[in-house]
């Protein structure tokens, strides 16, 4: 082979090598592109605006005052159930659902939990077959690098979107009752103004997450809660209208426990709960909790903290004699309550 052959060889050689990343490049991007638009295309039908009317009040005449707000939710079932946020929809007298569509409905809401940030509402005047319902996933199947893609419809335009990528799975969000919502998706999919109640899908188009929450000076940070809660909370406020949760009655808050204290009696935790104050006639005061008290367990569970307290007081201890753990300076005792629930 002469010099000419061998240069033009490697030439083409080359020129094949440098355009096989650009290729790749090219093929990657289609598929990003493929996997999110597909997802978009089968979700936004369910999507909706949720336009809100809440009390503020009433001018000098008299007249009520109303203040409008809204934010995103999506249709679960074809007859017209809509999941969004609680803080979206909450105190309300007036609600306009606007679908994918076009079509306003009004519509009303059947069950809003705070403490969750949840709040499931229904159309009011359904026409036609039905409405496009959101196919749910499962939110414990999801891994930190996933692709995920939040949708919303803010106000009243179609879909707007957002993708990116799992960050962090099992964080704890603070809700705006002041409870811990657990198991909160982290994504850097941020969130429109307006999106609030939107469905966060993966790439096959289902949902994963509802949209609750952003940080805004951490540049991007959003928060979802896992679709598994929402499917939880759902059902019990389609079947009460509300969450039962249980409370004992103390005010209270997380202190460390003494390392001897700690090492003497092997408790599992270094931290607990002291009582700083306990309500008259309620499950506190009956079972002889006193102010100074230290909640170091309830029925066997470790309490290291008022969001472990408050963790652990759910529904199924409402009414149920429960075992109580605490310190009262350096004496462990075993207390019987029978909390009651919460209003």
């Amino acid at each position: 082979m002469n010099s000419l052959e061998s240069g033009a060889v490697f030439s083409t050689a080359l020129g094949h090598e440098a355009a096989t990343p650009r290729d790749a490049d090219g093929s990657l991007l289609d598929a990003y592109s493929t996997a999110v638009t597909g997802a978009v295309e089968r979700m936004s039908p369910s999507v909706v605006n949720i336009e809100v009317h809440q009390s503020s009040g009433r001018t000098r005449s008299g007249e009520p005052r109303e203040r409008q707000g809204g934010g995103s939710g999506f249709v679960f079932t074809p007859d017209g159930l809509i999941l969004t946020n609680s803080h979206v929809v909450h105190d309300a007298v007036r609600i306009g659902v606007t679908l994918a569509d076009g079509e306003r409905m009004p519509a009303t809401v059947i069950g809003d939990d705070p403490a969750s940030d949840l709040a499931v509402i229904r159309v009011n005047e359904l026409r036609g077959p039905g409405l496009t319902a959101a196919a749910l996933g499962d939110s414990q199947r999801l891994r930190v690098g996933q692709i995920v893609i939040a949708i919303g419809a803010p106000y009243g335009f179609q879909s707007t979107v957002t993708a990116g990528v799992v960050s962090a799975l099992g964080r704890s969000l603070r809700s705006y009752s002041g409870r811990l919502i657990d198991d909160v998706i982290q994504t850097d999919a941020s969130l429109n103004p307006g999106n609030s109640g939107g469905p966060l899908v993966d790439s096959a188009g289902r949902v994963v997450g509802v949209n609750t929450a952003t940080i805004l000076p951490a540049q991007g940070i959003c928060f979802a809660i896992g679709i598994n809660t929402a499917k939880f909370v759902a059902s019990r406020l389609l079947r009460d209208g509300r969450i039962r949760r249980s409370y004992i009655g103390v005010s209270a808050q997380t202190v460390p426990v003494h390392r001897r204290v700690v090492r003497f009696y092997d408790l599992p935790k270094e931290m607990g709960v002291v009582v700083l104050g306990v309500e008259e006639n309620s499950p506190a005061k009956r079972a002889g909790l006193r102010e100074g008290d230290v909640i170091v367990a309830l029925e066997g569970q470790p309490v290291a903290g008022v969001d472990d307290l408050h963790r652990v007081l759910t529904d199924v201890r409402v009414g149920v004699s429960c075992s109580l753990t605490v310190l009262r300076w350096t004496e462990k005792l075993e207390l019987k309550i029978v909390p009651e629930e919460a209003r």
